[in-house]
C-alpha cells in the first residue's frame, strides 16, 4: 500500500450560523439534479470556496451519510451545519435546505390540485442539466484526488463501478466495500451481523383494507419511510407505492407517478416529493406533516452518527471502513453521472453547455449557482425562439 503525502493543514474558516443560513438556502434554491448534483455543489461551495472543511472531512460526513438511512444530500448539509455551527447549526443547515424546495414544491402541489394536472417545468431543465453534469464532474474530479490514496482505493473504486454498472444494490456496495476495507488492514476473518430492515408493512393505519386519511397516519407513514429507507428516488417509489396505493389507497398510481416527477425535477431534496403527496392529502397542513414526517429521521440519525464520526479516524480499522465507503461512494457518484449524462446531453446545444461549463468551474471556478441560473436562462430563451 502506498502512504499518501500528508500536508499540513492551514487554519480553516468557520461558518457563523448566519453563514450556514445563507448558503444552504442558496444551494436549496439552485441545487437541482438529484443527491449527486447537490454533493457536488456543496463540494464547491463548503470546501472550494469556503474553506469550512477540508476534503477529507467532505468525504468522511459523505461517507456517513452512507451508511445511516435518509436522503444523503440533506443529510451531508445536516453534518456540515453541525460542524460549523453547532446543535443549533444542526438544525438550521438541514431546514434551511429543505424549506425553498418545500416551497416551491407546495405552490406546484397547489395548482395540481386547482387545475387536475402538473405545470409545466420540466422545459426549464434543459439547460440546467448539462450543468448538473459539469457540477457533478468537476466535483468527481476534486473528491476523487483526495479519496483515492493508494493503488488498493483504485482497485476498489473500480470493482465498485463495475457492481453498480451490474445492477447491484447500492447498500451491498457500500457494505462490501466497507468490509474490503477493514479486510485491508485485518486478514482475519471478518464476523459480519445481519442487518435488519422494518418491514414496508408494518405499522400504520389500518391493519388491512382501506385505512381512513388523518393527519397522524400520515405522519407516521413517512416517518416509517424516512427512518429505512436507503437508495435513490425510484427505491423511494417503491416505499411510496407499497404504502399509499397499495395498502393505504390513498393516491391512484397517476398521482403518485406525478409526486415523484414533482420531486425530480424541482431544486433541493427529492424526499420534498412527500411535500407534494402531503398537500394533495390534507392540504398546507398535510404538507407540513409529511414534510416534517419523512425529514425528521435524517436529523436524528446525523446528530447520533455525528457523536460518533470524530473518532472514526484515530481508529485504523475505522479509518479504512471509512476510506472504503468514501470510495464506493464516489464510484455510485460516478455511474449515476454516466446516467445523467445520458438523459442531460442530447443535442449539440446541450453539450455545448456542458462543455462551457466545465471550463468555467475548472479554469475561472465559477460559482455553480449563476451557472445554473444561466443554463435555466439558456433553455427559455430557446423555448421562446422555437
Amino acid at each position: 500500500m502506498i502512504d499518501p503525502i500528508v500536508l499540513p493543514r492551514l487554519p480553516r474558516a468557520r461558518g457563523s450560523l448566519g453563514n450556514v443560513a445563507r448558503v444552504f438556502l442558496k444551494l436549496g434554491t439552485t441545487a437541482f439534479g438529484g443527491p449527486a448534483a447537490h454533493i457536488a455543489m456543496m463540494e464547491d461551495e463548503i470546501v472550494g470556496r469556503r474553506g469550512w472543511l477540508t476534503r477529507e472531512e467532505f468525504l468522511d460526513y459523505l461517507g456517513a451519510t452512507n451508511l445511516i438511512p435518509g436522503p444523503n444530500s440533506t443529510e451531508l448539509a445536516i453534518h456540515v451545519g453541525h460542524s460549523q455551527a453547532g446543535w443549533l447549526g444542526l438544525i438550521v443547515a438541514g431546514a434551511c435546505f429543505i424549506l425553498p424546495a418545500a416551497l416551491i414544491v407546495t405552490a406546484i402541489a397547489a395548482a395540481y390540485v386547482r387545475y387536475d394536472n402538473v405545470p409545466a417545468v420540466a422545459s426549464v431543465l434543459y439547460g440546467i442539466k448539462p450543468v448538473v453534469i459539469a457540477v457533478v464532474f468537476q466535483a468527481l474530479l476534486r473528491l476523487g484526488h483526495t479519496a483515492l490514496k493508494s493503488r488498493w482505493l483504485y482497485l476498489l473504486t473500480a470493482v465498485a463501478t463495475l457492481a453498480s454498472f451490474a445492477g447491484i444494490n447500492e447498500l451491498w456496495i457500500l457494505f462490501g466495500s466497507a468490509v474490503a476495507g477493514a479486510a485491508s488492514i485485518r486478514s482475519e476473518f471478518v464476523q459480519r451481523r445481519a442487518i435488519a430492515i422494518v418491514p414496508f408493512g408494518v405499522g400504520v393505519g389500518a391493519a388491512s383494507g382501506v385505512a381512513g386519511f388523518g393527519l397522524w397516519p400520515l405522519f407516521a407513514v413517512f416517518l416509517k419511510i424516512g427512518s429505512v429507507l436507503f437508495g435513490s428516488g425510484y427505491v423511494l417509489l417503491a416505499f411510496l407505492r407499497t404504502d399509499l396505493v397499495e395498502r393505504l389507497h390513498w393516491l391512484t398510481e397517476q398521482q403518485l407517478l406525478d409526486a415523484v416527477a414533482v420531486g425530480q425535477v424541482t431544486p433541493g431534496p427529492v424526499f420534498t416529493t412527500a411535500t407534494f403527496i402531503g398537500y394533495v392529502l390534507g392540504g398546507s397542513l398535510g404538507a407540513v406533516v409529511a414534510t416534517l414526517g419523512i425529514f425528521l429521521p435524517a436529523f436524528v440519525f446525523v446528530a447520533l452518527s455525528g457523536l460518533v464520526l470524530p473518532r472514526i479516524r484515530h481508529s485504523p480499522i475505522a479509518r479504512a471502513v471509512l476510506d472504503g465507503v468514501n470510495v464506493a461512494s464516489l464510484a455510485l457518484m460516478a455511474v449515476v453521472s454516466v446516467q445523467l449524462t445520458r438523459a442531460a446531453v442530447v443535442d449539440v446545444a446541450t453539450l455545448v453547455i456542458a462543455t462551457v461549463s466545465a471550463v468555467c468551474l475548472l479554469k475561472w471556478r465559477v460559482n455553480s449557482a449563476w451557472l445554473v441560473v444561466g443554463g435555466a436562462t439558456i433553455s427559455l430563451l430557446l423555448s421562446a425562439a422555437r
